[in-house]
């Protein structure tokens, strides 16, 4: 099928017949999925013209880009400049399917001649997570909603932790929420009591209150039978639970996001081993919320969405995973 009969398809005879042609590339089911809708944003944000002489332009580049960015700028929250990047991505492979005539494999030379300059990223070029965006966190918060296993799970603590025992000096109140946080999250930590011992000698109820960043780390290091324990990620999640406002829950899924987006989109600069250190790694997720027009959200719901967005983006391959 020529460019002129691909002209006179409606908007979803199209993607239907794009949609045809990602599935014969070698790209992941998600990015499939992600290309489907974002690859049109110009037709379904502008018009079917603005879309078609963005893709079909000689000086293709700054036309698709001006046009993308003035319609981000009229329709989008969120940061136009990195969501410029994605969405031409989008539409230079949709080129490569007009290279091919509309069929699944085009040819070496057709390929060679369309190839536009792939945008520099460091890593995960293979997976295309969603732009950040008003609508994208309230997608996955009223997704959260539905997860009835999450939900009811994290009912159940904020009622242990707000009602039942709210402070941490009764060694009794400590064990029983670390041992439930424990088997809740599967954080794989064998021996319990030692834990709740060493919460109870920090007396942390007044910096729980006040949101002190630097407890996490006075929680998760100890010495359990002469040998040092690092349980960050459950001592994030301690914090969390008795002030989730102050304090984000930190753990394998959202650490990917936030490299993700970094290496992508350049949100904040960032060393891997930063994401470690509980201060730092506050930081990085406001600067996050910043960067993409987050801002009306608190911390508890930005963790919400990033830990479902690197869980479903970032899936581990054993079992199924919690938050750990």
């Amino acid at each position: 099928m020529d460019i002129n009969k691909m002209k006179d398809l409606s908007y979803d005879e199209l993607r239907t017949l794009y949609k045809g042609f990602l599935h014969s590339q070698n790209i992941s089911k998600l990015t499939i999925n992600t290309a489907y809708v974002d690859t049109f944003y110009l037709w379904r944000k502008g018009s079917k013209d603005l879309f078609w002489d963005a893709v079909i332009a000689t000086d293709f580049e700054n036309v698709a880009r001006n046009g993308l960015i003035k319609a981000l700028t009229e329709n989008s929250t969120g940061n136009v400049k990195s969501l410029v990047n994605s969405y031409l991505s989008h539409l230079r492979r949709f080129r490569l399917f007009l290279a091919s005539n509309g069929t699944a494999n085009p040819t070496a030379h057709e390929r060679e001649k369309t190839a536009e300059p792939a945008p520099i990223r460091k890593k995960r070029i293979a997976v295309d997570v969603p732009n950040p965006s008003i609508e994208q966190v309230e997608f996955y918060l009223e997704k959260w909603e539905g997860l009835e296993n999450y939900r009811l799970q994290e009912d159940a603590l904020n009622k242990l932790f707000f009602e039942l025992c709210p402070k941490n000096a009764d060694i009794s109140d400590v064990l029983l929420k670390s041992a439930t946080l424990n088997n809740f999250y599967s954080t794989n930590i064998f021996s319990i009591y030692p834990v709740a011992k060493h919460i109870c000698s920090l007396d942390i109820d007044s910096r729980l209150i006040t949101g002190d960043v630097t407890l996490v780390q006075d929680i998760q290091y100890l010495t359990i039978s002469d040998t040092q324990k690092n349980f960050y990620s459950f001592a994030s999640k301690y914090c969390s639970h008795h002030n989730p406002l102050e304090y984000p829950i930190y753990d394998s899924f959202v650490d990917e996001i936030l490299r993700y987006f970094r290496n992508r989109d350049g949100f904040s600069e960032f060393q891997d081993g930063d994401l470690k250190d509980y201060v730092k790694f506050k930081s990085i997720l406001i600067d996050f919320s910043n960067f993409f027009g987050l801002n009306k959200y608190n911390l508890k719901q930005i963790d919400q969405y990033v830990w479902q967005l690197g869980k479903e983006y970032f899936p581990k391959n054993y079992g199924k995973k919690k938050r750990g």
